[in-house]
């Protein structure tokens, strides 16, 4: 558990008043706080590296080297119990066949595993999810709001869906290897996938890129002797089991390679260079992060700031942007290959599930609002946010929001939000909250953060300036 700064060591942390800074920025004054909680334990398969494919090779492989063609593209772990399956890639094939993705199960042991699919997805850009142009909060109770593959699959897993197609389970033989999916991903582009599985007991996978397989029809010599013979036709098919385990024990690293990440002992704010984080190819530990937020550990509730004041959580934290709070969020990796990144920034498809027993400890009627926004990055301040009067340029997030709580007439209420979001967005509140002196009210945010999505963003509690009366949101 990490623990909780007190308010004197936050006063110690930052003592430096608040600067003039260009009109086209904003300063919010506000105490940023660590987030309670941590990740869980759960291994997560996890592929982004390359993130742009544009030829055959493998993706991703955790089975031995033994009997390997390139034993340096494969990591030697095993996933047993619980874990996850996440990828994101990209087309961008230099051949014009299709290319697929496919991956292996294997078991080296001497019995039967089975491997169970208990919730998942994969999305395309095209055709299941483009990307599109929506409002910066569109309230989607139904999942139709999208924009981009990783948006719709974050939002569908929310929601506890589980697409079609994929079966139930697997199960592999002793010794034997088994394929768990083979999608194609069309040019141009990408392929989110995100599965939830349990088996009992150990296995290896892989994570595999295949053009379509030729098969030409034979020619029958009809023709005399000199005359030009017929050109076979042929047809495209699907890789099949045994194009992918050929792959697994002949293949190679796909390329070309993304950049090498900058060592973590060189990353720190202040440094001389920009630093580059890398892509994920490897297992990453942590598929969700669980929270209660509260005043303190004893506390029994969050105490809601005084009217006109805020405070905000950081969300999937790097190393460089922590808004001074020196946490970083990221999931530690359990293998990698040696030139993709050291932990999992930006925690993609890590589910944040955050639990906000609010309470009004004034002796006056609040509105309280819950937003998530996406300030300036920064290490600094930990008192204050910068945001842009103007966002544009490219969106930093694209992704749903659930929240859950009880409503002035006591009804449950369980509300989805899609957001986008550019750099510094202040956004809209999700909810705001009409609480009497000394009422309670606990309130569930939850997200799975979505693939191409740039961290950090936070979330933050405020109670707002005016009393808004029967409204239960403002927006």
């Amino acid at each position: 558990m990490l623990p909780l700064l007190s308010p004197m060591m936050l006063a110690q942390i930052v003592t430096a008043p608040i600067q003039p800074i260009e009109a086209d920025y904003i300063v919010q004054p506000q105490e940023i706080r660590p987030l309670p909680g941590q990740l869980d334990q759960i291994p997560v398969f996890n592929s982004n590296s390359p993130e742009v494919v544009e030829g055959e090779g493998i993706l991703l492989s955790t089975f031995p080297t033994d009997r390997k063609y390139y034993p340096n593209a494969h990591l030697n772990k095993a996933l047993n119990g619980r874990f996850d399956f996440f990828s994101h890639h990209i087309a961008r094939p230099r051949d014009s066949r299709t290319l697929y993705q496919g991956v292996l199960m294997g078991n080296p042991t001497d019995r039967t595993i089975t491997v169970r699919i208990l919730q998942g997805g994969s999305y395309l850009t095209g055709p299941d999810a483009p990307f599109i142009n929506l409002a910066p909060t569109v309230e989607d109770p139904h999942g139709q709001f999208y924009s981009g593959p990783g948006s719709k699959l974050m939002s569908q897993l929310l929601r506890g869906n589980t697409q079609a197609g994929f079966p139930s389970q697997v199960i592999i033989p002793p010794g034997q290897t088994r394929l768990l999916f083979s999608l194609p991903i069309n040019r141009s582009s990408a392929r989110s996938t995100y599965l939830r599985l349990q088996s009992d007991g150990p296995i290896y996978m892989a994570n595999l890129a295949m053009y379509a397989v030729p098969e030409y029809t034979p020619v029958v010599d009809t023709a005399s002797a000199g005359a030009n013979l017929p050109t076979p036709s042929v047809t495209y098919r699907a890789p099949n089991l045994d194009n992918w385990q050929a792959m697994l024990y002949r293949g190679y690293l796909a390329y070309p390679r993304d950049l090498a990440p900058t060592p973590p002992d060189q990353i720190r704010p202040g440094a001389p260079r920009t630093p580059i984080y890398g892509r994920v190819a490897g297992i990453s530990q942590g598929a969700s992060w669980q929270a209660t937020l509260l005043d303190g550990p004893r506390a029994q509730f969050l105490s809601i700031p005084q009217r006109g004041r805020a405070f905000s959580y950081p969300l999937s934290t790097v190393s460089v942007g922590t808004y001074a709070t020196q946490q970083v969020q990221s999931a530690p990796m359990l293998a990698r290959y040696p030139d993709t990144a050291y932990l999992a920034h930006g925690n993609y498809g890590v589910h944040y599930q955050l639990k906000l027993p609010l309470k009004n400890v004034t002796n006056n009627r609040q509105s309280v609002s819950l937003t998530l926004q996406t300030p300036i990055k920064q290490d600094q301040y930990n008192d204050r946010l910068f945001f842009m009067r103007q966002p544009s340029g490219q969106v930093f997030f694209r992704g749903t929001v659930r929240v859950s709580y009880v409503d002035n007439q006591n009804q449950l209420q369980q509300r989805f939000f899609h957001l986008t979001q550019r750099r510094g967005e202040m956004s809209n509140p999700l909810i705001t909250l009409n609480m009497q002196p000394g009422e309670q009210r606990e309130v569930t945010v939850d997200l799975m953060y979505p693939p191409d999505a740039t961290p950090p963003q936070v979330l933050t509690v405020k109670t707002e300036e005016l009393y808004y009366g029967s409204l239960s949101s403002p927006r």
